[in-house]
């Protein structure tokens, strides 16, 4: 009896049959005794399974717990005497596999009778494994009905394929397994390339990628589905009844099946763990889902690794290895099924590899064992030949099977570090082959420091890959970047990539700028020490190597510049231009940012972050063509943007004295931020304004010269205390994103309010009249007084949001040049946070004079510009103290109460 048979067989140790078939026979209610059975059952198997038990003992013994009760549900109605009808296990449990709360999928078979005859039974038997809260599918067809679905649908072919008798006819089943099996239904080729689709479809939902941050176990790439559509291949073409049988058909060796099993036992330990600790169907690895089950699983916290980062590492390693096999094999059934009478062409490259049909194979068995180097080389040659689709799959096995001759010898010697090197400057293939070689584990094995990120996640909602996935597709947008497809949304990164000096120093640098992370420390200098001894063993100058370790130092500096500080001020920019030294520089960070920024989560970029780090380069850059001894004179910049304003408001009708009038009570820091078409859109709409006390509020899509892909609010009005805090809540109940907040006083007690906003969804506005209207209303009305302040609305905080909570933190500081106390908060995001900090200001008699608002993934990270109620910096230590304490705790207060 094979290993599955006897387990089903096998379930004295969880259902005492005698004792429920007594009970069962003593009038006892039916479905009290199913289940109490069933409960019985089942907290057995959780026994047995958090004892250590055989997983598979326990999958295939659930299966076998259901035969039985379902069996003896079905004996208790009426049906045919002369066999005319059949209870089938199909799809998972016709495989013989139940989870605790898998779907119990069954058929009930009729030959040359109306089901309808037996309708009642039917009904009655369906509706008591509902009673006794089993998660059943049902169908009710012939023969000739299973036959028809079966050619409409794949995933109701592959459900009659895994399927098995519980009770009625055997032979009844056979012909239905003959029929739906038959060429008439599907032919292999056809099974085959229907499968293919299905698996791309499912991947595609995925993100095609084992590295989801919240994967399924069973239809992530990597998962569970992969295994069994091998086996529904092997099946279907091979009469293959288990993936073992494979073996015997010489497409698996006996190590790589030790493998399969070991990773599907692996996913089937951590979903029925899932199952049990949700108490319901779940296959998702949920946030909440990864920390209970790190800790059932014994999993610590350790320096510079979470318990859940550890957890969900070998998961993703275990999801890789078997994405791995599944490539391998079904490459291997390809060629079986597909290709097998088609005519082989063999193109010979050297005397290691050949191109045969279009994938590169290896020439002869001992080809790696002979040549180490052969193994970096075929992922060259795989570079350098656009015609080669792949690695054919008895190669990918000779490369797993010599992967491990990558030794400390094998990295130093120079052929390989050429290949390696010929590989990075290829002008077509580099991420294709990179991620290749990461996928057959041989990168991490080639720089054993980036195997030491294989799979590592970062368990916040800022990075949604492992750090080797982001790697990876990091370098993928660097080789985008240099298509024309790719000019319109990255114009500045498409001409500056395409321009470098050395592309490979940009590969380089994306390949080190995370390598360190996990490992506790600073990762960006250790990344810097990392890859000065790559480009020492790759035998690269001395200015590519601290090129290459300045950019992995400094691959955060233009991102936090761009989002955290105020790049309108000259200083600020100079400042940035003097890190970066020179324009070769500032364009090997701009290109490496933002792909950076695009790879590590597709929601951070927008039209918004786009500008901000366009602006700072174009900034820089002005600078750096200037000299950096040579600083842009303030006085010499206010008078340039004051002129170019004046001649745009030659034509508006105001008269020069009034403007310029104007003009002087706004102070110089005004004309250093802002533009010429700005200032000429406020001192227009101001005068015009003129003595009215209601506020001015205007809206339009942000300038070039500041911010673009945004919307910017102007709010003119008197100084009041409270105008910030009112504004912020307004905002949010307007369902507003702010980004930015720039705040002028008028020497006359008046104070022009810009906030750059997006909605909810990171997008500029609706340019619709109407919508902006209503916007303009609400905040007049809600301004003309302020100390009326609006509430804060109650949004929910989104589920993810809350699981990642961590405390609040709360810095201050005194500017002397500013005049201003600086107050830096850092935060989990959640809707009304900028309300909540509002009213506390206003409640504390604080005023606003600029804000820097930063979201990063689930944090904020905000900059506030504050003075006390004289317009000084905040030198109260108890004021000061009463401010961290009250933001700390609110804030923090509003996560708990969620």
């Amino acid at each position: 009896m094979n290993t599955t048979l006897q387990a089903l067989a096998e379930t004295d140790d969880f259902l005492d049959i005698l004792a429920f078939e007594e009970r069962l026979a003593s009038g006892e209610a039916p479905i009290q005794v199913f289940k109490s059975t069933i409960k019985k059952a089942q907290a057995a198997m959780d026994a047995r399974f958090k004892s250590g038990g055989d997983i598979r003992k326990l999958i295939y013994g659930r299966a076998g717990v259901i035969d039985k009760i379902l069996t003896s549900a079905w004996h208790l109605f009426t049906w045919p005497a002369d066999e005319k009808i059949s209870l089938i296990a199909v799809g998972g449990y016709g495989r013989g596999e139940l989870h605790p709360h898998s779907d119990v999928d069954l058929l009930i078979l009729v030959d040359d009778i109306d089901p309808a005859i037996y309708e009642e039974s039917i009904s009655q038997f369906l509706t008591l494994l509902w009673d006794i809260a089993l998660e059943i599918g049902s169908s009710v067809r012939s023969i000739e009905d299973c036959y028809d679905r079966s050619r409409d649908d794949i995933t109701i072919a592959t459900n009659l394929i895994e399927s098995r008798p519980l009770t009625g006819d055997p032979a009844l089943h056979q012909r239905m397994y003959d029929r739906v099996t038959s060429e008439g239904a599907w032919t292999d080729k056809e099974f085959f390339i229907a499968k293919l689709k299905e698996q791309k479809a499912r991947h595609q939902k995925t993100n095609n990628t084992e590295y989801n941050l919240e994967p399924n176990l069973k239809n992530s790439p990597g998962g569970l589905r992969d295994l069994q559509t091998i086996g529904w291949v092997a099946k279907r073409h091979f009469g293959a009844t288990y993936i073992r049988d494979l073996v015997d058909h010489g497409f698996v060796t006996e190590s790589e099946l030790e493998t399969l099993n070991r990773g599907e036992l692996y996913l089937w330990t951590v979903r029925y763990a899932l199952h049990m600790l949700c108490r319901r169907r779940e296959d998702r690895l949920l946030f909440d889902h990864q920390r209970t089950l790190a800790d059932f699983f014994g999993y610590k916290d350790q320096h510079g690794a979470l318990a859940v980062e550890q957890f969900m590492s070998k998961y993703y390693r275990v999801a890789m290895a078997m994405g791995e096999f599944n490539d391998m094999l079904l490459q291997y059934f390809n060629e079986a099924i597909l290709k097998i009478e088609d005519k082989q062409t063999v193109t010979s490259i050297n005397k290691r590899f050949q191109i045969h049909n279009n994938y590169l194979e290896a020439t002869y068995d001992k080809v790696f064992e002979h040549h180490p180097f052969a193994i970096l080389e075929a992922f060259v040659l795989l570079a350098q030949h656009d015609e080669i689709l792949g690695v054919r799959a008895s190669t990918i096995r000779l490369l797993r099977d010599h992967r491990h001759l990558i030794d400390d010898d094998f990295r130093n010697d120079l052929r390989n570090t050429s290949l390696f090197m010929e590989l990075l400057r290829s002008p077509n293939g580099v991420s294709t082959e990179l991620n290749r070689m990461n996928r057959y584990d041989i990168l991490g094995r080639y720089l054993p420091e980036f195997g030491k990120i294989v799979g590592q996640m970062q368990h916040d909602l800022f990075h949604i890959y492992t750090v080797d996935a982001h790697t990876m597709k990091v370098i993928q947008k660097m080789r985008q970047f240099r298509h024309a497809d790719h000019r319109e949304q990255f114009p500045i990164a498409h001409r500056v990539v395409n321009n470098l000096p050395k592309i490979e120093l940009l590969y380089i640098a994306g390949l080190y700028h995370d390598i360190a992370k996990g490992r506790g420390g600073d990762h960006s200098e250790l990344g810097a020490e990392d890859v000065l001894i790559f480009c020492d063993r790759h035998h690269l100058g001395k200015w590519d190597g601290h090129l290459t370790a300045w950019l992995v130092r400094s691959h955060l500096l233009m991102s936090m510049t761009a989002q955290r500080k105020d790049i309108t001020d000259p200083d600020v920019i100079h400042t940035f231009a003097m890190q970066v030294r020179d324009i070769v520089h500032l364009d090997y960070l701009y290109v490496l940012t933002v792909a950076d920024i695009n790879a590590t989560n597709h929601t951070l970029w927008n039209s918004w972050r786009a500008t901000l780090l366009r602006q700072l380069y174009m900034e820089t850059k002005r600078v750096l063509r200037r000299g950096l001894d040579n600083p842009i004179n303030k006085e010499d910049r206010i008078e340039q943007v004051q002129n170019e304003a004046m001649f745009v408001l030659a034509h508006s009708g105001q008269p020069d004295d009034e403007i310029k009038e104007f003009w002087s009570t706004l102070g110089e820091d005004y004309f250093l931020r802002e533009d010429a078409k700005n200032i000429a859109w406020h001192t227009q709409s101001i005068l015009e304004h003129g003595s009215s006390e209601l506020p001015l509020v205007l809206i339009q899509k942000t300038s070039y010269r500041v911010y673009e892909g945004a919307t910017e609010i102007f709010i003119y009005s008197k100084d009041m205390p409270n105008l910030f805090s009112a504004t912020v809540a307004t905002l949010d109940q307007l369902h507003l994103n702010i980004q930015d907040a720039r705040v002028i006083l008028t020497d006359d007690g008046r104070t022009l309010n810009t906030y750059t906003v997006l909605t909810d969804d990171n997008e500029p506005l609706s340019e619709n009249p109407g919508y902006l209207n209503s916007i303009q209303e609400r905040l007049i009305e809600e301004l003309d007084d302020p100390d009326d302040y609006p509430d804060i609305i109650h949004r929910r905080v989104p589920r993810q949001m809350k699981l990642f909570a961590m405390p609040t933190t709360v810095s201050l500081s005194n500017d002397p040049n500013l005049q201003l106390t600086i107050m830096e908060v850092r935060s989990p995001d959640r809707p009304g946070l900028l309300a909540r900090i509002g009213q506390i200001f206003s409640e504390l008699n604080i005023a606003v004079r600029k804000a820097k608002i930063s979201s990063v993934g689930e944090r904020v990270e905000d900059f506030f510009f504050l003075t006390d109620a004289d317009g000084l910096p905040i030198s109260d230590p108890e004021l000061c103290q009463e401010l961290q304490t009250r933001v700390c705790r609110e804030l923090d207060e509003h996560i708990r109460d969620e």
